[in-house]
Formats: structure tokens, C-alpha cells, sequence
């Protein structure tokens, strides 16, 4: 939803609303680009079809808010320490229960993680109960700009920036790094990539753990936009598969591409057209997909 607040009241279009809305739905989709890019590399690079990756981004949610309320820190103290926690069992649950997801089928992959996805939902039920929660940011963000006679949040311009970096990050990490050239070579001939010394196993538990990390910090800082709740999982599941899948399988470009456009396409649609927004965005989809069914990035 748009974080543009209007200084009297009435919905009126001035000069500065679609810069706003720009901006808003910028930062909206880098978090969806945040909690989606461990799926790009899961899915459409290492061929996981893990339903259960918005789990961690969840998991990571309730462990800063645990560590912040126990110890009385601030958000960006917890982040390290909650990321750090998920990617610890992300690892475990990697070499334990993933170990037999990896030799299924499409359709076992599928069964099997979105039980764990249930086991989640239900554990954070459990522990959390059934309450919303959103992370109480630093006072240094909790400002706004003022522009005209809109405000827009400074911590919304700051999520964006950030997720950029990460981003950038992630792409030099896949493409320039002696990491991402083992981790293709290992997806696309694992017995080859043996023969040449490369440790798969230990490739594979490194890419998925730094995914449910990358889930986990965004989760973290997306819960103003993206509010904590046992469900969580389950209702935006769907928005990470739409990014993966029109920005094209393992394209990482191609995710932050589409979720960028996913950001921006349903902030402005829900903005001037309330009662088809979060129907406008099924429409886009299905048009790229018509006209590119491997994704934006994707092979033709």
C-alpha cells in the first residue's frame, strides 16, 4: 500500500504524486526483489523448488524481534545476530531434511517443502500467536520529506538503497567471483564439476544458506511493508514465484527487473485505481508471459 500521505485530505493529483508513488513502489519492490533473490538462486539455478523459502524470510522477522525484545536493542543490533540464526538453520536443515528433497522429483520437491512451510506457519503460530508485528526502526529513520504537500518516508528511500547494494553484491558475487563459476558448473554437470575437485554438497549447503540469509534480511527489514504473522509464508509465496518466474529462472538481473515493476505497477495501480489494484498486477503477469514464457531474462 502507499506510504504517500496527502497534507488535506482529499486525493488530489499534483505535479510530485507519480515521483512519489515512484519512489514508493521502488522501495516495495527492492524488499520483494530481497525476499526473492535466495529463490532465484534455489529455484533457477540450483533447480530446488523450495516453497517453503518465504519461511526464513518470516523466521528472520520473529528472530530480530525476539533478540530486540529480550536484550533491548535496537533493529539494526538484532539484524546480524537474527540473520546469522536463520542461516544457521537454514544450514542444518540443508544437510538434514533438503539432503532428500534434492533426489525427488518436481513433485516431491514441492510436497516436501511446503510441509515444512506448514511446520513454520504452525510453529510461529505457536510461539508468536496470530498478532501482526512490524520492527520498530531507529529515530534516525522514522522521519519524513516533506515535498509539497506530501511526506514520504525516509526509511522506505533507505530500504531502497540498501537492497541495491545488496544487489549489486549478489551479482558480482554470482558472475565475477571464483563461487558463482563453481556454482554454475556444479547445477549444470554435478559429476563434471567432482572430476574437477569441486565439493558440490558444500556448494550447494554454501548457495542455500546465503538465500535463507538473503530471505531473512529482507524479511527483517521489509516488515513495514511486509507486516509479521504466522501466514506469512503462505500469503506472499505467490509474490516471490512472480518475480522469479517474469524475471526469468536464475536470472538475477531479471528478478530485480521484475520486481522492481511489480513494486512500482501495483503501487501506482492501487493508488489510482483502488478497486482493481491487486488484480491489475495478475494481468501484467500474464501478459509478459504470453509474450515471454521463459521470463524477461529467460532463455527464448
Amino acid at each position: 500500500m502507499p506510504v504517500i500521505v496527502i497534507a488535506r485530505g482529499a486525493r488530489k493529483i499534483m505535479p510530485f504524486t507519480p515521483a512519489l508513488l515512484f519512489v514508493d513502489g521502488l522501495s516495495y519492490g527492492m524488499i520483494l526483489f530481497l525476499i526473492s533473490s535466495g529463490l532465484t538462486v534455489t529455484l533457477g539455478i540450483m533447480r530446488l523448488l523450495n516453497m517453503a523459502h518465504l519461511g526464513f524470510a518470516m523466521l528472520g522477522g520473529y528472530a530480530a524481534l525476539a533478540i530486540m525484545r529480550t536484550f533491548r536493542v535496537e533493529l539494526f543490533v538484532a539484524l546480524p545476530f537474527a540473520v546469522l540464526a536463520v542461516i544457521i538453520l537454514g544450514i542444518a536443515l540443508e544437510r538434514s531434511i533438503f539432503q532428500w528433497v534434492y533426489r525427488t522429483n518436481p513433485l516431491g520437491q514441492i510436497l516436501m517443502t511446503i510441509g515444512l512451510m506448514f511446520v513454520m506457519v504452525a510453529s510461529a503460530n505457536l510461539m508468536f500467536g496470530s498478532v501482526y508485528y512490524t520492527l520498530p526502526i531507529p529515530e534516525s529513520l522514522k522521519g519524513v520529506w516533506h515535498i509539497g504537500g506530501y511526506s514520504i518516508s525516509v526509511y522506505r528511500v533507505f530500504v531502497g538503497l540498501v537492497s541495491a547494494v545488496v544487489a549489486l553484491l549478489m551479482w558480482c558475487a554470482l558472475e565475477f567471483t571464483n563461487f558463482g563459476a563453481k556454482l554454475r558448473a556444479a547445477v549444470e554437470n554435478p559429476q563434471m564439476a567432482r572430476c574437477v575437485g569441486i565439493n558440490v554438497k558444500l556448494l550447494f549447503s554454501q548457495a542455500f544458506a546465503a538465500g535463507c540469509g538473503l530471505a531473512a534480511f529482507g524479511g527483517i527489514l521489509g516488515t513495514q511493508m511486509l507486516p509479521l504473522q504466522p501466514f506469512y509464508p503462505t500469503q506472499y509465496i505467490v509474490l516471490a514465484l512472480i518475480v522469479v518466474a517474469v524475471g526469468g529462472f536464475g536470472s538475477l538481473a531479471g528478478s530485480l527487473v521484475a520486481a522492481v515493476t511489480y513494486g512500482v505497477f501495483d503501487t501506482f495501480c492501487r493508488y489510482y485505481f483502488p478497486e482493481y489494484g491487486s488484480f491489475a498486477i495478475y494481468i501484467l503477469l500474464a501478459a509478459v508471459l504470453i509474450i515471454r514464457p521463459n521470463g524477461l531474462f529467460g532463455g527464448s
